[in-house]
């Protein structure tokens, strides 16, 4: 299997904090010892080759279905409310993906047009209107996203519960410290 956090050219990593923060400037190590500062950067490592697997499996998704990010995420959201049994508005659709209405529509339309998304009139409200994936949509996206979430699921069944503890309780601080930052202050 590829190693995708390391550079092809130098099989060097690409994302352990000696190699990336040398002079301590935004980490301090000072109260780490070389095995942590070691097997922090494995873990940096081990991040980095799953972001990428996960780029490379979404990219190889949205080929296959002929779609964009947004597009898959539409459909994502449409296919969990439907196991759900939940009437999708195109105002909630656009509430979930943080899009304005008029963007929504335009996305509904390029989704209509391809065959993969239905507007129908409300069954309980005769001013709004539906949407819901189409069952050849749905059967593309289980045979290809569908699997990679199977693949996820069959690695985290693999732990053992107070591991998958652990895991949960890292990625969720992890995200809460992300998400911490001003991503206007990225530059």
């Amino acid at each position: 299997m590829r190693n995708a956090s390391r550079d092809p050219g130098s099989a060097r990593p690409m994302f352990d904090i000696a190699s990336n923060d040398p002079d301590q400037s935004l980490v301090d190590r000072s109260s780490m010892g070389e095995r942590d500062v070691h097997q922090i950067g494995e873990l940096m490592n081990a991040l980095g080759g799953l972001r990428e697997a996960e780029r490379r499996l979404n990219e190889a998704a949205r080929r296959y279905m002929r779609l964009n990010e947004t597009d898959m995420r539409a459909l994502h959201f449409l296919i969990v409310t439907g196991h759900a049994g939940e009437q999708v508005t195109p105002g909630q659709l656009a509430q979930h993906l943080g899009i304005s209405t008029a963007s929504t529509t335009k996305l509904l339309d390029r989704l209509e047009r391809g065959g993969h998304v239905v507007r129908a009139p409300h069954p309980t409200d005769r001013r709004a209107l539906t949407v819901s994936i189409t069952p050849d949509t749905a059967r593309a996206a289980r045979e290809s996203v569908g699997r990679q979430q199977a693949r996820r699921v069959r690695s985290a069944a693999r732990l053992s519960t107070s591991e998958r503890d652990i895991v949960i309780r890292f990625l969720r601080e992890m995200t809460d410290d992300l998400e911490g930052d001003d991503p206007e202050q990225i530059t």
